[in-house]
């Protein structure tokens, strides 16, 4: 598939949208989580409260604003997930271009971090915070695999324009239904490392986390191609629609 295809805005911009997109995702999260720390500092469920509603509000605002010039992936196993689906088709993201848009996600995710940090005048730490138990691995699990057919199965049933609010009330919801609340996104993960708050994850649980994530990824893509077959031919169509007319925007 020729990545420069017309109806797809540059490579370039869909990397500055993946890398905006993914650290305004990862300073909503952490941001959030320092300021319910600061809100209800003796009230840890009214903190995740805080938390999880930003978050599904922020995530929301980001794929509507973002989807149009990179299809809002903000997440390495949508995009090596819509890869995997439209390889054979020609459709979805190009091998090439799936390390690229990783990679960006990865660095705006770490920027997002330290710049969360620097608005509440936090020093850049190392997280402390060991997540790593079966049940939060499961978590992970069920939170990335239900995250992978949610998108899927929008983009196969041509309901594509309904990801933003659906994904972002399936990851509120999630925060509170997994036991690891629901990370379920690989440079998150990381990104969170580097922020020794609420929001953070200790450098050794990263591994088993990312591990959790791809046999989510697995799962979830297993259960929309078997629900959705059609899911092969709407690769193209994650998370929002490209658009065809480049001007537009």
């Amino acid at each position: 598939m020729n990545d420069d295809h017309p109806d797809r805005p540059p490579l370039l911009r869909r990397l500055l949208a993946e890398a905006l997109g993914t650290g305004l995702l990862v300073t909503v999260v952490i941001g959030s989580g320092i300021a319910a720390q600061h809100l209800s500092p003796n009230d840890v469920g009214l903190q995740l409260l805080e938390n999880s509603l930003t978050t599904a509000l922020g995530l929301t605002v980001l794929i509507l604003l973002l989807g149009p010039v990179s299809g809002a992936h903000f997440n390495p196993v949508v995009s090596i997930t819509d890869w995997v689906v439209g390889r054979r088709r020609g459709t979805g993201l190009p091998g090439r271009t799936v390390g690229v848009y990783v990679g960006a996600q990865i660095v705006g995710g770490i920027l997002g971090a330290l710049l969360a940090n620097a608005m509440f005048d936090i020093a850049p730490a190392i997280s402390v915070t060991n997540r790593v138990t079966p049940g939060t691995l499961l978590g992970e699990v069920v939170a990335t695999s239900v995250l992978v057919l949610l998108i899927f199965g929008l983009a196969a049933t041509g309901r594509g324009a309904l990801a933003a609010p659906a994904v972002g009330a399936y990851i509120g919801a999630a925060y509170w239904f997994t036991s690891s609340t629901s990370f379920a996104n690989p440079a998150v993960t990381i990104a969170r490392v580097f922020s020794a708050t609420f929001a953070g994850i200790a450098p050794a649980s990263v591994p088993t986390f990312l591990l959790a994530q791809l046999v989510g990824a697995a799962i979830g893509l297993a259960l929309a191609l078997l629900l959705f077959p059609a899911a092969t031919r709407a690769a193209d169509r994650v998370v929002l629609p490209h658009p065809v007319d480049d001007a537009a925007i």
